[in-house]
């Protein structure tokens, strides 16, 4: 009984050493593009100011499609007479897909978000830190055997508060917490 048992793992070792030898092997991959964010952090109704920005990420070799990544952007504007300079550092996992040439991937990323001090309208005193979580997913097409255009998009959470007397934070109404975001640049696969 324990002959076959162990003839048994045996098999099912040597199967899927052979099956990972015929997949494709996997790389690091790093990304550096343009980013847009759909608001400023002061963008209350009536004031919604888009910003434009980069990122850059960097994620390591896939177990079965899924891997971590390392992912930063920052952003640069003016909204209600202040400058906007928020950027988000973020780590998570993607899962990626191959369908014929192109690989499609999901993201979820979990992380810092920081701002200049003066970001509230009219410079007024804000947060300069903040949760921030992003969902999302995107489009790589192959240009060369290492390089890919990417495309990609999600959803983005920040919670940023002013400071108010005492330092003591505070929110005012429509003052948003989430944001779309889009980004579009090349993939170095190594």
């Amino acid at each position: 009984m324990s002959s076959r048992f162990f003839s048994l793992i045996a098999l099912l070792c040597l199967t899927s050493a052979l099956h990972a030898q015929t997949e494709a092997p996997s790389h690091f991959q790093i990304y550096g593009g343009y980013s847009f964010l759909s608001n400023s952090l002061n963008g209350v109704p009536g004031y919604r100011q888009a910003l434009n920005g980069w990122e850059g990420a960097m994620a390591f070799p896939s177990w079965h499609g899924l891997r971590f990544k390392v992912d930063a952007t920052g952003y640069s504007g003016t909204n209600l007479g202040a400058p906007q300079k928020p950027y988000f550092i973020m780590g998570g996992g993607q899962y990626n897909r191959r369908l014929g040439r192109e690989t499609v991937f999901v993201e979820g990323l979990a992380g810092d978000g920081g701002a200049n001090k003066t970001w509230a309208a009219n410079k007024a005193v804000g947060e300069t830190a903040s949760f921030v979580g992003y969902m999302g997913g995107g489009l790589d097409t192959p240009i060369t055997r290492r390089i890919a255009f990417r495309v990609g998009g999600g959803f983005q959470y920040s919670y940023f508060a002013l400071n108010g007397k005492g330092e003591t934070p505070y929110r005012i109404p429509g003052l948003p917490t989430n944001f779309g975001r889009i980004s579009s640049g090349l993939v170095w696969k190594f």
